[in-house]
């Protein structure tokens, strides 16, 4: 409990920048076949390790949940879609080997959802929790008890 941050506690992020939600659905009936199809010891723990190690890749922080889906924070799009796209990085390979294996097989299956989050566009409020979610990934500022949600959300709900 030594890392419960006491009090109102608000995710502060310079500028705009990404949620990226990715997961899988498992063959439950054949966990090796999925665990396998989804690129097994190389697969997404690989990776976001990989990032993390790399500061430089744009990824701000992320938060796994359960062994079918996490959520991360990008910089920005640019950094998320350089790393997707880099021949050089280990995502590629990892997913065209997903696809060649699989192809229109239904035995598992992969998603994600991107979004663009412009500044001072998004809220997120912590309360006697240690650093999680955006606030672990990019920073956390004490809220004053006055504080609203509309107060929060400068650009969307105006002055």
């Amino acid at each position: 409990m030594a890392d419960v941050k006491q009090g109102r506690w608000s995710a502060t992020v310079d500028g705009d920048f990404v949620v990226f939600l990715i997961g899988a659905r498992l063959d439950w009936r054949h966990p090796i076949r999925s665990f396998r199809d989804l690129g097994g010891i190389k697969g997404m723990p690989y990776l976001l390790k990989h990032l993390s190690e790399r500061p430089e890749s744009g990824l701000l922080g992320y938060e796994t949940y359960g062994l079918t889906m996490n959520v991360q924070y990008w910089r920005s799009f640019e950094d998320l879609e350089r790393f997707a796209r880099a021949e050089d990085q280990p995502h590629r390979p990892l997913w065209r080997g997903y696809w060649k294996r699989v192809g229109q097989d239904p035995r598992s299956g992969i998603w994600h959802e991107t979004f663009l989050v412009r500044a001072g566009e998004y809220e997120a409020v912590y309360g006697n929790m240690p650093p999680h979610g955006l606030g672990a990934a990019a920073g956390l500022v004490s809220l004053r008890e006055d504080s609203s949600a509309r107060g929060r959300l400068k650009r969307a709900t105006g002055p």
